[in-house]
């Protein structure tokens, strides 16, 4: 290498800077031509206040005025909502000529659908805390749930994001899932339709698909997958369900993978760990692994080699 380190610097500047009108996917210059990410990150956390409030600390929340609170707060987000709904979809129709009026009025009423779904939302999310206070027995309150459980944030945010996703939102409600997703390990697709009372147990890995069809009263355990049988055949699989649907009062448990469109589990069954599903179960069905033969090696000799019989005991151990 020759010359200064400025010199090489400016050189390199100008090799990337070219590089960068190729005109392909990864070549955008303008941050203004997409919904930027931490905008709707910001957006989904003031969302999540008004889900909860009281329950996050915001600096223009006065305890002796808590509608004032909320209507500036409701404002914001009408503001923001709006915005990024209007530069998402003009990013999803790059080549067309779109009226900025035109554009102004549509997302200006998507933005207000939305915020009039908060009330039912927030119903709905009610069911999912209780859900997580009966089926934990770890749990204390309600309270801890809230401000602690990173299921219910996932659900809370797949809520939200789903309620944009039916109102033909594109992108944003992808960015918000993503966002929980990171922070939780917790992977639900904006497009999957999911019942009350849904409760998600330490969490961690799950995967649910956007054609999964979740009923009521589910209950999922950590590393759980409501995926596709195969994805070989890519985009044209859109718009085609690739997902289970799990009925009401079904519980899965830890690790266990229910995979492909047509597979239906029926309601009130129990998945135990580790299965691995890909045709439907009758409803009232117990689907268990065959409990393994174990061998207890020490000092490189097998003391103990036996196939136990079935133990319920060992089902429902998490």
């Amino acid at each position: 290498m020759t010359g200064t380190l400025a010199d090489n610097l400016r050189e390199i500047t100008q090799d990337i800077f070219v590089d960068y009108h190729q005109q392909r996917a990864i070549d955008k210059l303008n941050i203004r031509d997409q919904p930027s990410k931490e905008d709707v990150v910001e957006l989904t956390e003031k969302l999540i206040r008004i889900m909860y409030p009281g329950y996050y600390k915001t600096g223009i929340y006065k305890v002796f005025s808590p509608q004032n609170s909320l209507a500036v707060l409701l404002e914001d987000v009408t503001i923001n909502l709006k915005r990024l709904i209007m530069t998402a979809m003009k990013s999803y129709h790059p080549d067309e000529e779109i009226p900025q009026e035109k554009l102004c009025k549509a997302a200006e009423e998507i933005t207000l659908d939305f915020l009039k779904m908060i009330v039912k939302i927030r119903r709905v999310i009610d069911t999912d805390v209780n859900a997580a206070l009966a089926g934990d027995p770890a749990a204390e309150n309600a309270a801890e749930i809230i401000v602690a459980y990173p299921g219910l944030f996932a659900i809370t945010v797949y809520r939200l994001a789903h309620e944009l996703y039916v109102l033909g939102v594109p992108l944003v409600p992808r960015i918000m899932s993503e966002y929980a997703h990171s922070r939780t390990g917790i992977d639900i697709n904006p497009g999957a339709v999911i019942g009350t009372s849904f409760f998600i147990d330490h969490g961690t890995g799950i995967v649910i698909g956007e054609t999964s069809v979740i009923g009521n009263n589910v209950k999922l355990y950590q590393g759980v997958t409501l995926g596709a049988l195969s994805t070989r055949k890519g985009r044209d699989l859109r718009n085609k369900k690739r997902h289970p649907t799990i009925e009401d009062n079904v519980t899965v448990y830890s690790g266990a993978s229910i995979l492909g469109g047509d597979t239906v589990v029926g309601k009130g069954s129990v998945i135990g760990g580790n299965v691995f599903i890909t045709k439907s179960v009758a409803p009232y069905t117990r689907v268990s692994v065959k409990n393994q033969e174990l061998c207890f090696d020490e000092n490189k000799k097998i003391i103990q080699s036996e196939e136990e019989g079935f133990d319920e005991s060992w089902f429902y151990t998490i």
